[in-house]
C-alpha cells in the first residue's frame, strides 16, 4: 500500500482519502483509527468553556457525581455522567477499566500484572491507573483486536 501526505493551504478542509480495490479488514482498521482520531469533548474549568480533541484525553473518571476530563496539561471537568460519555467515546478507543473510569486505550504506553488479578495501565505522561480485575477480560479482547 502506497501512502501519501500532501501538505495543503489553510483556508481548504482537511481530509483522508483511501484508494483501495476493495474494503478489506485492514482498510476497515485504518478507517476506524482515523474516525477515533476526530472529535471533540466540552470541558469547563471555573466556569470557563473549552473544546478539547478526544485525542488528548488520556481518561476519563467520575468523582463524587463529577465527571472529570484528563489531558496531559490540564483537568476539564463535564456534564456529561460517565455512562454517557462511555457511549459517546466506545468506537474511539475508550475503555471502562473500573466502575469510575474510563481509559483511552491510545495513550496506554503499557499494561503491567498488579496484584489479586488486577493491572496497571501505565499512560504515556508516566501516571498509573489501576485497571479493576472484573473489567480486565475486556481489556484483553480489546488489545486483541475484538470488539469493545
Amino acid at each position: 500500500m502506497d501512502i501519501k501526505v500532501l501538505k495543503i493551504a489553510k483556508s481548504q478542509p482537511e481530509q483522508v482519502e483511501i484508494r483501495c480495490h476493495e474494503v478489506t479488514e485492514q482498510v476497515q482498521e485504518i478507517v476506524t483509527f482515523v474516525k477515533s482520531r476526530q472529535g471533540n469533548l466540552t470541558g469547563t474549568i471555573e466556569g470557563k468553556q473549552y473544546e478539547i480533541p478526544i485525542s488528548d484525553i488520556l481518561y476519563i473518571e467520575s468523582v463524587d457525581n463529577k465527571t472529570f476530563l484528563y489531558t496531559s496539561r490540564t483537568v476539564y471537568e463535564t456534564r456529561q455522567k460517565l455512562y454517557e460519555m462511555e457511549e459517546i467515546l466506545r468506537e474511539k478507543y475508550f475503555l471502562r477499566v473500573s466502575k469510575s473510569l474510563l481509559l483511552n486505550l491510545m495513550k496506554v504506553q503499557w499494561i503491567k500484572p498488579a496484584l489479586n488479578g488486577r493491572f496497571t495501565a501505565v499512560l504515556q505522561n508516566g501516571e498509573e491507573l489501576l485497571i479493576s480485575r472484573k473489567y480486565v477480560p475486556e481489556l484483553k479482547r480489546a488489545l486483541k483486536g475484538g470488539a469493545h
